[in-house]
């Protein structure tokens, strides 16, 4: 009798509540404005959760402040706290858009991960949040 079940079945069971440091903020000294920051790194690592082998990340960010701007510092060190995390990439970009949500609540964030290529596969995955009016 075969066995239906993936080998990736209960790997990411609970990354919706994997804890990260806090990702701080600063008050915003023009909020009625609207304007884009563009955040961008390369220094994203995390693991492949079904092989252990590491992967490697450009991170891209946009997003419209609202009454907070995020603490480069904090975001940097939030970033690499994925160093020993098992991670699918899909979870890694809407983990990372959650928390930088929560931390800052901007009007408008997009996501940006572009994964190293592996096994000749190149890998970019994209998060949206836009603030719900009234």
């Amino acid at each position: 009798m075969r066995n239906n079940k993936s080998s990736y079945e209960g790997l990411q069971k609970n990354i919706r509540n994997l804890k990260t440091p806090k990702i701080e903020v600063w008050r915003n000294q023009y909020p009625d404005k609207e304007y884009m920051v563009y955040l961008d790194t390369d220094e994203l690592t995390c693991i492949c959760p079904k092989t252990g082998l590491p992967d490697f990340a450009k991170v891209k960010i946009q997003y419209i402040p609202n009454r907070f701007c995020v603490e480069l510092k904090s975001f940097k060190l939030y970033i690499y706290t994925y160093r020993n995390v098992g991670i699918f990439h899909e979870h890694l970009t809407n983990k990372i858009l959650d928390d930088f949500v929560k931390a800052c609540k901007p009007r408008f964030a997009r996501i940006e991960i572009e994964m190293n290529i592996r096994g000749g596969i190149n890998t970019t995955v994209s998060a949206i949040y836009k603030e719900k009016n009234g």
